[in-house]
């Protein structure tokens, strides 16, 4: 709505828009533009999650848009790969060549063309329409999705049928909220802010985390775990449960299938066998047992941090039996949340078109083991080489695994490499052109939520900067230069955005104020109801029991590996950064400082390690340098490297993923970003 106001009078509106980040919160933002330029991001103070407020990240984002260092023009490599040094291009000569080469190798081999996108903008516009079209139309490969949840995600639609859970304003309601894996005062603001009003309330807080977060510090209890154990955890609990009879046997009986051979699993975990695993006192999680049992409503924020190891699936299915078990999920305020991505009625089909494969059945590439994909010489069970890749909404030198690997794999000469990006990034710097894109105040999306329930419109604020275009149009543009005819390839971001909701939700709705709630009972599953086939949460199946299991790189499944790196590591994010995003956002670098590995004292003394000490982390992998950090937040024996810097910021041009492997989990084909051993000294 234009109005007058502000300063001197000045001539603004206010645009409705969505934080597109990867984050719970997906805030509902407002837009301020005076005489064409954004000048101030808001929380929607009409909201139900966001209420108003943003995190510090996101609420500099016109400090992003108008950064100095943006990429405002198409870019031609004219360096050795790896040197960032670029030529700007006109859009139709770069374009033009890009077409040109694609078609050259898709003639030959199409799969030998592989897209690289995740999740830098979560829209589903700009995220995985225009070029889910553009390369299922083409036959590349197929690009399997899985760097930060799936591991998580598989485990919960194992248990519960979906990716769905309670409604993250309940826990206003609950008694006792278990944060488990997650430190939301840096990664899920606004949960934090309700757990903080049950607090108030009466609620007792209990943080399960490795590291002694700036969350932990602020709950009643904070059982500092070892990495990898909350499956064991989760059984000694079961355990207790049993012990205690403090089953809710009905609750068991109508809405679950598989609880008696979970319960023959359970009872081979004692609390003293559960404690020793975990690094716990066995008193601590016998009073845990019995709290969770005597307290209604019971919650658990369960989040992605637990499950970025071996048996990350395997450990969310045994936490998500717990409310199960209990009967939490009887009361509103009760039960658990990972993700409620499930509850949206996404029509994916719709956005993404895959019946342009034509019957074709290109291979699927893991983005976890990008590294060794780029260094394949093809062959029988992996396909052609790889001789050209497309990235988008990701940057993989920086965040993917073992990324040595992945720095020599883009470091090839002959492989052609595109990238959309907004800056010169670590992958940028490896492109053979970059491609100026829109940020979220210049282009519209709509979106769902993986922490709440009310799905939103983000509106363009202000004409795109420079010469910047959309991912839609750039990919628009794309196949118009590779012949590709079809009616969905001349859609507008409009059009896309009006389908992409199959129903409930609609453009005409989403624009009434700008999110629609979705309608979901709000104690969703009191009476069982899982998104399962028979409406019965799955505890177990024949052949199918979850278990704990040990990471890849421990003393019990890789001792003489131990003895050479006796250090776990864990490399959680750093509070100023989201991922590697705002990284190169001046004002939250100088918050942040430099990069840091947190170390306790019985770990540092015998090694000489002094609080600001510049320190070598290392393993058989590779190393990196940062600055020591002595004190409580690590635990004996486990050292935690806050990530994700861009290699080039770093102090010696590497970051935390320099020692990360390419390993997967148990479900999910996932990355154990926190399954890893090293060693640390003074550099």
């Amino acid at each position: 709505m234009d109005r007058t106001g502000g300063r001197d009078s000045a001539v603004f509106h206010i645009t409705r828009a969505v934080c597109p980040h990867d984050c719970p919160d997906t805030c509902a933002m407002q837009v301020r533009v005076e005489h064409g330029r954004a000048v101030r991001v808001q929380g929607d103070p009409d909201h139900p999650s966001t209420q108003g407020v943003l995190c510090t990240k996101v609420s500099r984002y016109p400090e992003r848009t108008y950064h100095a260092e943006r990429v405002l023009r198409p870019l031609r490599r004219f360096g050795p790969k790896g040197t960032g040094r670029f030529e700007p291009v006109g859009w139709d000569e770069a374009l033009d060549d890009i077409a040109a080469r694609l078609k050259a190798i898709a003639a030959r081999e199409p799969e030998a063309i592989l897209p690289y996108s995740y999740a830098g903008t979560m829209g589903l516009v700009q995220g995985e329409s225009m070029s889910a079209r553009f390369f299922h139309r083409l036959g590349a490969s197929r690009l399997d999705r899985t760097i930060c949840a799936s591991a998580g995600g598989a485990g919960l639609a194992a248990t519960y049928g979906g990716k769905v859970g309670m409604h993250v304003e309940a826990f206003a309601r609950s008694r006792l909220i278990l944060i488990w894996g997650s430190n939301p005062i840096a990664s899920n603001l606004h949960f934090w802010r309700i757990a903080q009003q049950a607090k108030r309330d009466g609620a007792r807080l209990v943080c399960i985390d490795p590291r002694r977060s700036e969350t932990a510090e602020k709950c009643h209890e904070h059982l500092q775990l070892l990495p990898g154990t909350d499956g064991a955890l989760a059984l000694g609990l079961m355990h207790e449960l049993i012990a205690l009879d403090a089953l809710d046997h009905d609750y068991l009986a109508r809405h679950t299938s598989g609880w008696e051979l979970l319960r023959e699993r359970a009872l081979q975990w004692p609390p003293e066998r559960a404690a020793a695993v975990c690094g716990l006192e066995v008193a601590a999680v016998r009073a845990l047992a019995r709290e969770f049992a005597s307290t209604r409503p019971a919650a658990i924020r369960l989040n992605y941090g637990m499950q970025r190891v071996r048996g990350g699936g395997s450990a969310v299915r045994l936490i998500a039996a717990l409310p199960c078990l209990s009967g939490a999920w009887r009361d509103e305020g009760g039960g658990l949340l990972l993700s409620s991505s499930g509850w949206f009625p996404v029509d994916h089909a719709a956005l993404q078109r895959p019946e342009l494969l034509a019957g074709r059945q290109p291979r699927t590439i893991n983005m976890s083991t990008i590294g060794d994909a780029l260094l394949h010489e093809g062959g029988p069970g992996f396909g052609p080489r790889i001789e050209a890749l497309v990235v988008y909404n990701s940057n993989p030198v920086a965040v993917a695994p073992e990324s040595g690997r992945v720095v020599r794999g883009f470091a090839r000469e002959d492989l052609f490499t595109v990238v959309l990006e907004h800056f010169l990034t670590d992958t940028a710097d490896h492109a053979d052109y970059v491609l100026p894109a829109t940020t979220q105040l210049e282009h519209l999306d709509v979106h769902a939520s993986y922490g709440h329930t009310s799905a939103l419109l983000n509106e363009p604020a202000i004409a795109p900067l420079g010469e910047a275009r959309s991912n839609t149009d750039i990919f628009r543009a794309l196949s118009a230069r590779m012949g590709f005819d079809e009616p969905c390839f001349a859609e507008s971001d409009e059009q896309i955005a009006a389908q992409a909701f199959s129903r409930d939700v609609t453009l005409e709705r989403l624009r009434e104020r700008g999110w629609v709630q979705l309608p979901l009972p709000r104690a969703p599953f009191a009476a069982g109801g899982f998104p399962t086939p028979d409406g019965r949460a799955r505890l177990a199946a024949p052949g199918d029991v979850p278990d704990w299991l040990p990471n890849h790189e421990s003393a019990a499944s890789a001792p003489a590996l131990a003895a050479r790196y006796p250090l776990a590591m864990i490399s959680p994010p750093a509070r100023n950064f989201l991922n590697s995003s705002f990284v190169n956002v001046r004002s939250l670098r100088d918050i942040e400082g430099e990069p840091l590995l947190e170390i306790h004292p019985d770990d540092a003394v015998p090694r000489g390690i002094a609080d600001g000490a510049l320190v070598r982390v290392f393993n058989e992998r590779g190393e990196y340098h940062c600055v020591a950090r002595v004190g409580g937040r690590a635990r004996p024996g486990v050292v935690n490297g806050l990530g994700i810097w861009w290699r080039k910021l770093g102090v010696r041009g590497t970051n935390v993923n320099e020692l990360t492997h390419q390993r997967l989990t148990d479900l999910g084909r996932a990355p154990c970003f926190y399954d890893v051993l090293v060693e640390v000294e003074c550099a």
